[in-house]
């Protein structure tokens, strides 16, 4: 498992928070009251039911890369995708997505499979950029319909932790439209079943002292 050092908790300021808010198929929630361009953000989700996770494709069972070039973060599922759209620009051009997508268990297992993904394809609108998708399956026991996402956000590094660190993903991102005051933080699901927020917690981040100065 991996997890942001305690220090860094040290540069939390000004904090916004939202709870049990239900995103319903296809909808959106910005978090606003902050500047998000850097920021640290620690959500837990609820998914009221499983029952229209999709089956997961055999040839992809072991490649959660490819699994997420091939369901990014537009392709509507059954359970998910669901998560952030971090770095948005105002209308949504640019924006980096951070999320769940759930699928049924496998033969002879009670879990479901949950692929976690960072979907930076529509980051940016410089067409020249390389944006390759990053993933890991998260080794969570969702059967009861929970899981957490925390998100560290510095302008053009994303980190997240998902299930409280047991999967790990860092991508770089190059906005031109989501920068300083213009960046945005969304809730999203693109899924087909309902996912309720219980509590969402973002903080501006300050500056960290360097040399003691």
């Amino acid at each position: 498992m991996q997890w942001p050092i305690e220090e860094v908790e040290a540069l939390r300021g000004k904090s916004v928070t939202l709870k049990n808010t239900v995103i319903k198929p296809g909808q959106h929630v910005e978090v606003t009251g902050l500047q998000t361009a850097q920021a640290d953000v620690e959500m837990s989700f609820e998914v009221p039911s499983l029952a229209g996770a999709e089956r997961l494709d055999p040839a992809l069972a072991s490649d959660a890369q490819r699994l997420c070039g091939a369901k990014g973060a537009g392709a509507a599922g059954g359970v998910g995708p669901f998560g952030l759209w971090v770095l948005a620009s105002a209308n949504r051009e640019e924006r980096t997505a951070v999320f769940f997508r759930v699928f049924r268990a496998a033969a002879g297992s009670k879990k479901p499979v949950v692929l976690m993904c960072t979907d930076p394809t529509k980051s940016s609108l410089n067409p020249n950029l390389y944006q390759p998708t990053f993933a890991g399956f998260v080794d969570s026991d969702m059967s009861k319909g929970k899981i957490s996402l925390r998100s560290l956000i510095d302008r053009s590094v994303v980190e997240s932790f998902g299930a409280g660190g047991r999967t790990c993903i860092l991508s770089r991102v190059y906005p031109s439209l989501a920068i300083g005051k213009n960046a945005r933080l969304f809730v999203f699901n693109n899924g087909k079943s309902d996912v309720k927020v219980s509590r969402l917690t973002a903080w501006e981040m300050k500056k960290p002292l360097m040399n003691g100065a």
